[in-house]
């Protein structure tokens, strides 16, 4: 089963600190990412004249944004990414799929673009719900993440409006897909093994199933501008911590363990394709069993 949900341990007192100590430093970090939706905004201006400048300016605005959250997590709550298995070119495309437990994932996430000098380059795939949402929401939008309504008849036309821009101006990438497509939880996991037995496939006991559509037509939209499919799997330790535990300082150590797959690689029929996704995460469960187990991944 999945790792429990990281308790709130400590006195009260000690709780209450914890939030005020970093309540001033979020406040502020939240009204600079308005002021960072104001600039892309402006950015508009120069779109008609120069398309580069513009992918230039935002690209700077999300590494600038996210690089504060990645810097602050380090500083001012110590938090340390522990990374095993292959180490990653810093030129690529690529497609990243990871297992999905809680928000805590996609910062981690964040941490390793940086540590590739491609943090500007992230782009995820987004319910279509927070699209409006301002700052985050807002700011995604400059960045040609794909929003998503959860049915595929009505996200397959913008997905591929998406990728035929990413092809076509040749934007740099590193796209993110949770393909589990939620969170991964105790009974979500439980039921995900229930549809796997029903279909004769084998069940998974740390991940969900991957949703394959998506994955496939990520990867057929792309193309040849896709160099590279990396599979991370990220292990926490005690407990999946929420965002909010690990903005104030409860994530010491987060485990991540990688593997790097040419695009050249994969299956070209499609039913192959969907194919060598699942056996990914069949991988990934066995890697996380391990985890558990050891308390670190192979080659940590």
């Amino acid at each position: 089963m999945p790792l429990p949900p990281l308790s709130d341990d400590g006195s009260f007192a000690n709780r209450l600190w914890r939030n005020l100590r970093v309540a001033i430093p979020v406040a502020f970090w939240f009204g600079f990412l308005l002021v960072i939706n104001i600039t892309q905004t402006f950015s508009l201006v120069i779109k008609p004249f120069s398309l580069s400048a513009f992918r230039r300016v935002n690209r700077w605005c999300a590494g600038t944004w996210w690089g504060g959250c990645v810097v602050f997590a380090k500083r001012f709550n110590g938090t340390e990414v522990i990374v095993s298995g292959e180490d990653l070119p810093t030129d690529e495309n690529v497609l990243v799929v990871s297992n999905h437990q809680q928000m805590p994932d996609i910062t981690t996430i964040m941490a390793l673009a940086r540590s590739k000098g491609r943090l500007g380059d992230l782009k995820f795939f987004v319910k279509h719900a927070l699209k409006w949402v301002p700052g985050i929401g807002w700011g995604m939008q400059f960045l040609n993440c794909p929003f998503l309504r959860r049915d595929w008849s009505a996200d397959r036309e913008r997905i591929d409006a998406t990728f035929d821009t990413l092809v076509r101006e040749r934007i740099p990438m590193w796209l993110v897909s949770f393909v589990e497509g939620t969170r991964a939880t105790e009974a979500k996991i439980r039921a995900s093994a229930e549809w796997a037995v029903e279909r004769g496939l084998e069940s998974t006991r740390h991940v969900l199933l991957p949703r394959t559509k998506g994955f496939v037509a990520s990867v057929e939209g792309l193309g040849e501008h896709l160099n590279a499919v990396y599979d991370f799997t990220i292990g926490y330790v005690d407990g999946v911590p929420t965002l909010w535990q690990y903005i104030t300082g409860r994530v010491k150590q987060i485990h991540v363990h990688i593997r790097r797959f040419p695009a050249d690689e994969l299956p070209g029929i499609e039913s192959e394709l969907k194919q060598w996704l699942m056996d990914r995460f069949y991988e990934k469960d066995a890697l996380l069993e391990q985890y558990y187990q050891t308390g670190a991944f192979p080659g940590e």
